[in-house]
């Protein structure tokens, strides 16, 4: 492991954290802070009715698109990951993950509007959609080769490793709430992805529309009622996580970098944002206008990191004895701290709730890996393989320990992120363009749509068809 330890700490020390923070400044001081002033915009989105189709298509609606993010999105990252980055960087790491969100929002606003873009129709599923980051390289900056490249890391890095990462979570949780052994929790998980996704699309949709609801809404009640039986503690603990994040003596002591590089490690493992992953959902999705699918997803960043993350840091937080003792780690300790504050069934709760997340996840994960295998090779030969694949590494995770499954993940996603920030960087211009063209119409009083051949976009093929479809309706 010490070449993969290496190259993390020269990626994430350097490139990745750099890169994150410049590219969203840059991209919310270009689109005059976008993640801010379309919070109400965000929510509207969500309960649009999805677009008039053709008839025997079956499309996805933008508020399943954005559950299919938040799948994948609000998972392990948000729980364990929450954890290690405390563990690790101190509690200045939860600042870093709130920066991280607030610059984010910008950042997956620029590349889910991209992923629609240039979305692909799914031949096989009419009325569905295929996009991502390697439909828009190759589409958009009209690069094959690259286009491959990244389709083949995205496939291996959603599909199969950061699923290990999710079985590990999982398995571990199931271990300390129930005394289950990693191997059988395991081949549970394996049974249990099966079924799912070789449902196809329309399954997944409807599992995690179902899933990530329920889920989040029941482990934010949990944390609710944490914090209403601390609140006296509150001022205290948002004064331990900035003052970790900017103190002077964080600084003299060299804790300021480490919680920037947990914070932010973490924090794009939880919300996403620029990796190159969330565009993946935001093609599915059957909208009017791409920019739609770019407020959804900037929403999703919000809700997962603002929310959700910030929970889980107040439970560990406010247990002092617990987060200082040094005698847990990863989901063990969110365990631990969550015990000590409502009795021993939390572990059972904890148990469950980090099998709903991140069961939701490997299904959203094995889906990103299938839309851009679909890029590379169409055969169902390939796709049985690539399906057969991903179980075997939700099991490998399962039973591996837990320090070597976040160092690979953590490496495959620092290369995925540095690669999809150089695309959606030079294609920019495009998506300034069409949140323009979109601002345009809703001065007008408009429900915007989107015509890319009056906007002069090309290798848009799946908006000219809607653009011819609908001028011969009004002819």
């Amino acid at each position: 492991m010490f070449v993969v330890d290496f190259l993390n700490n020269i990626l994430w020390s350097y490139v990745v954290i750099l890169g994150l923070l410049g590219v969203g400044i840059y991209f919310t001081i270009q689109t005059g802070f976008v993640q801010f002033r379309y919070v109400t915009e965000m929510v509207g989105v969500a309960f649009e009715k999805t677009p008039i189709q053709q008839p025997g298509e079956k499309p996805i609606s933008a508020f399943k698109s954005f559950c299919i993010g938040s799948a994948t999105r609000i998972g392990t990252g948000n729980l364990a990951g929450v954890a290690v980055a405390v563990t690790l960087g101190g509690p200045g790491a939860v600042f870093w993950m709130w920066i991280v969100a607030l610059l984010g929002g910008a950042t997956s606003f620029i590349e889910s509007t991209l992923a629609q873009i240039y979305k692909a129709k799914d031949q096989d599923k009419p009325g569905t959609y295929r996009g991502g980051p390697a439909y828009y390289i190759t589409k958009g900056l009209n690069n094959k080769w690259l286009g491959a490249i990244v389709a083949i890391l995205s496939t291996f890095t959603f599909g199969l490793v950061f699923n290990s990462v999710q079985s590990n979570t999982i398995s571990a949780a199931f271990e300390t709430a129930f005394g289950l052994n990693t191997a059988i929790a395991g081949i549970i998980l394996v049974l249990l992805t099966g079924i799912i996704i070789y449902g196809g699309v329309h399954r997944i949709a409807n599992v995690t529309s179902v899933i990530v609801p329920f889920m989040a809404i029941s482990y934010i009640i949990i944390a609710l009622f944490v914090l209403i039986t601390n609140i006296h503690h509150f001022p205290a603990v948002i004064s331990l996580i900035v003052g970790s994040a900017l103190g002077l003596e964080q600084a003299i002591g060299g804790g300021i970098g480490a919680a920037i590089m947990h914070g932010v490690r973490r924090g794009l493992f939880s919300n996403e944002a620029g990796m190159g992953s969330t565009p993946n959902a935001a093609a599915t999705a059957h909208v009017s206008h791409p920019a739609k699918q770019g407020f959804m997803q900037t929403l999703g960043v919000y809700f997962d990191t603002l929310i959700v993350c910030t929970a889980t840091a107040f439970i560990i937080l406010i247990s002092t004895d617990v987060y200082t003792s040094g005698n847990y780690e990863g989901i063990t300790l969110l365990q631990a701290a969550l015990s000590s504050q409502i009795g021993e069934w939390a572990n059972i709760f904890i148990a469950i709730a980090i099998f709903l997340f991140a069961f939701s996840s490997i299904i959203g994960s094995y889906y990103y890996g299938e839309t851009n295998l679909q890029l590379i090779k169409k055969d169902k030969q390939t796709l049985h393989v690539y399906r057969f694949a991903t179980m075997v590494f939700v099991m490998i995770g399962s039973i591996v320990g837990l320090g070597a499954v976040w160092e690979v993940a953590d490496l495959f996603m620092a290369m995925t992120t540095i690669i999809n920030l150089t695309a959606i960087g030079l294609l920019s211009g495009i998506a300034f363009k069409v949140l323009n063209d979109y601002e345009t119409q809703r001065k007008q009083g408009l429900n915007p749509t989107f015509n890319p051949i009056k906007l002069g976009i090309k290798n848009t093929e799946s908006w000219d068809v809607e653009v011819k479809n609908d001028q011969q309706k009004v002819s």
